[in-house]
């Protein structure tokens, strides 16, 4: 067994222990953990296969945004999860029965699935050799010549995702004093500082 088999066989047996492990982990800070470890040797895979632009994304965006995320608002937010289980076996029935149908769907898909020889064969945008450009320019210039409108859609689709969610979860509460920097630039010293002369053994 070559070094880089040795590295692909751990690498595999952690990423599915540790998907396994987030939705089998009864705590959610735990799941979150082996989500973020299941990402990182996720990376370590694409990086055997010679894909470091993609192993870091996953590293950066992933691990270090979105699992980081999930994190913080798992051990910020005081959830009862005790009140949360107590119904879990009223839906287990038709959750199992959801389960069923989405097994024996990835089941048909992967049974099921042939590439076309000519795809193979006439690829639309011929990949490089590694010596002329590197796999990272390579995704660039498809990414933003032949694809640069899909691209560009995706984000507005995520920008306009980000704002409804915002407006969605942002609530005018009464009573919370909120922060006016124009009113704070404004205050001058007499405004800002009292001095008051407190009397020997008094207070204020």
């Amino acid at each position: 067994m070559t070094v880089t088999a040795a590295f692909f066989y751990l690498f595999a047996t952690i990423t599915i222990a540790s998907g396994f492990m987030v939705i089998a982990s009864r705590n959610p800070v735990q799941s979150v953990l082996f989500l973020i470890l299941a990402f990182v040797n996720a990376a370590g895979l694409f990086l055997l296969m010679g894909a470091e632009f993609l192993a870091m994304i996953l590293v950066i965006v992933y691990v270090g945004a979105v699992a980081v995320l999930f994190l913080f608002v798992v051990m910020m937010l005081d959830v009862d999860f005790a009140a949360l289980r107590q119904g879990f076996l009223q839906y287990l029935p038709i959750g199992g029965l959801i389960g069923l149908i989405l097994l024996l769907e990835l089941i048909l898909v992967v049974g099921t699935y042939t590439i076309d020889p000519r795809l193979v064969l006439t690829p639309v945008v011929p990949i490089p050799a590694a010596d002329i450009m590197t796999n990272t320019e390579a995704i660039g210039q498809v990414l933003y010549t032949r694809f640069f409108y899909f691209f560009q859609a995706a984000g507005l689709i995520l920008l306009v995702a980000m704002i409804g969610a915002i407006v969605l979860t942002l609530r005018e509460r009464v009573g919370v004093r909120r922060q006016d920097i124009s009113k704070q630039n404004a205050r001058t010293q007499e405004t800002a500082v009292e001095v008051r002369k407190v009397p020997f053994r008094q207070g204020i």
